[in-house]
């Protein structure tokens, strides 16, 4: 039996999802870093049991109404009503780490796709 390896932490990059504005509805006043649960063998993301934390480069800027309702049904269904593909999305933020102009033309273009 493999055992769990356990979570990757990475504060930094926490404190810079926490600078963006959500991802989902624009809100930039109290942005909270939601990890993701769900996985996808596509991208690499393994699943997160209940009171598990997922390693923090998947971690996504979600105001705290968005980041509730991401948890409250089915969380893959929850990004994708929206246009959003998180597993892409968390690995685009989490390259422009530090680089606040980066990040911010990545959550632009997201939001092409999420208001188009």
């Amino acid at each position: 039996m493999r055992q769990r390896q356990p979570r990757v932490h990475d504060d930094g990059h926490l404190d810079f999802i926490r600078s963006l504005p959500c991802v989902m509805c624009g809100n930039d006043t109290a942005t909270e870093a939601a990890h993701l649960r769900v996985g996808s063998l596509r991208y690499g993301k393994k699943p997160t049991g209940m009171q598990q934390k997922s390693d923090d480069k998947w971690a996504l800027p979600l105001c705290g109404r968005c980041h509730r309702q991401q948890h409250e049904g089915n969380e893959l269904e929850f990004w994708l009503n929206q246009g959003v593909n998180p597993f892409v999305l968390a690995m685009s933020l989490h390259n422009a780490t530090g680089d606040h102009e980066a990040a911010m033309e990545v959550l632009k273009e997201q939001a092409r796709h999420v208001f188009a």
